[in-house]
């Protein structure tokens, strides 16, 4: 790949779209060494799908997010809202990463059926009843930041999908057995329970 300057061209304002052309062209460098080529390969194919059910509000949904080389903001826009605060009703966007890992997920443990939401996004409000309520939620817990979700997968062993999860190597992993649901996060790689 060549880069040109054109001199004609120098003003500040190009100045922004040049470094952001830079990182995206840098970030998907980097995540291409990072991440095994199996996963590489699927977020190179020419759409991305996601199904999901939300358990709190029966709403489903079958989304191709990502088609013709980019994020579909109406279907993303439809996933935020499934995945949006059943307690209070507030929608926010979702990180695309976490989207994305869903649906490396997914390929990888040859889903069949939608994954089942048991929380994706939380508002301040209702993150700080359930702190109060228990000492599993965390009190600057990534659902608020649309960066964290709580999962199963119909027709798969909780174990495995943990498992599978683990082996992505990309941000949190939390495994809760007793209440039947993973969670899976865009933080930092780390594990618990």
């Amino acid at each position: 790949m060549t880069f040109k300057h054109d001199p004609q061209k120098n003003s500040a304002a190009d100045a922004p779209v040049s470094r952001r052309r830079f990182l995206q062209i840098g970030l998907g460098i980097s995540t291409s060494i990072a991440m095994p080529n199996a996963f590489a390969n699927l977020l190179s194919q020419p759409e991305r799908k996601l199904s999901l059910l939300n358990l709190h509000t029966g709403e489903s949904l079958n989304a191709t997010y990502w088609a013709e080389g980019q994020y579909q903001t109406s279907e993303l826009d439809a996933i935020n809202r499934v995945l949006r605060d059943h307690r209070t009703g507030d929608v926010y966007h979702m990180d695309n990463d976490l989207i994305d890992m869903l649906n490396i997920l997914h390929h990888k443990m040859n889903g069949r059926q939608p994954f089942h939401v048991i929380s994706g996004y939380r508002s301040p409000k209702t993150n700080a009843k359930l702190n109060k309520q228990s000492n599993g939620v965390a009190k600057k817990s990534l659902h608020m930041q649309g960066k964290a979700i709580d999962i199963r997968l119909p027709g798969r062993q909780l174990s495995e999908l943990r498992k599978a999860s683990l082996n992505l190597h990309i941000g949190g992993v939390g495994y809760y057995p007793t209440s039947d649901f993973i969670h899976i996060d865009t933080g930092r790689v780390r594990r618990w329970g």
